[in-house]
């Protein structure tokens, strides 16, 4: 009853936005039940999970699943052929491998380019003036596409700050848009947590990733 309750919350207040959005339930530290009863009610939705462990534990090939963690190089192999879409592309190492391992599988891996608007050290991304150069550097990779931006931001208090910030990424989106690479498809922009996600829909934001808004606190783990 409280996920019905909770989703009903949440579909009132994305309903009020312009914009079709893609609602991603991070599902960090949800059992397979919670997932599974969760999909019973809200099939439109796709599965984020942060974990890699967690993403092979709960996988289950009747949902999309979006990797939207931090990715290590070692850890791609398990992911790549079972996720529709990475997140948090972000140095040109783990495009290597992502190449590698969708060669491997015989597909496109489509991906997002991790932005760090807050220059935070314990956050991945990369700096938002190095993003055109980054995507530059993944232009012969032919089985890897960029479909847009993701960004976490940062945690400010002022409202007017991260205002600030969802406008400059709004921008970069914007910027990325009109950018011709033949392995970039932009129309992704992917931003938005349980605190924020109205803010991040006014700039822009099509993809937001909920967790606590649906399940409740996390259990510790």
């Amino acid at each position: 009853m409280v996920l019905r309750e909770n989703l009903k919350a949440l579909r009132e207040r994305v309903s009020a936005c312009e914009q079709d959005v893609v609602l991603i339930a991070a599902t960090k530290t949800q059992t397979k039940e919670t997932v599974d009863e969760f999909m019973s009610i809200a099939p439109d939705f796709v599965l984020g999970e942060n974990r890699v462990q967690e993403l092979v534990d709960k996988y289950d090939e009747r949902y999309t699943w979006h990797f939207i963690g931090r990715l290590q190089t070692n850890k791609v192999k398990y992911i790549v052929g079972k996720v529709a879409l990475i997140h948090s592309l972000d140095r040109i190492e783990l495009a290597d491998e992502i190449e590698k391992q969708a060669k491997k599988h015989g597909i496109v891996q489509d991906c997002l380019v991790e932005v760090n608007m807050g220059g935070e050290l314990s956050k991945g991304g990369v700096e938002p003036d190095k993003l055109f150069e980054f995507v530059d550097s993944l232009k012969n990779y032919e089985h890897l596409r960029i479909l847009g931006i993701m960004s976490v931001l940062p945690n400010l208090e002022d409202k007017a700050a991260l205002q600030g910030e969802y406008q400059k990424l709004q921008q970069l989106y914007q910027q990325l848009k009109a950018k011709k690479q033949a392995n970039l498809h932009v129309k992704y922009l992917s931003a938005g947590m349980t605190n924020d996600f109205d803010i991040a829909l006014k700039y822009g934001s099509n993809m937001i990733r909920i967790g606590r808004l649906l399940f409740g606190e996390r259990a510790a783990k």
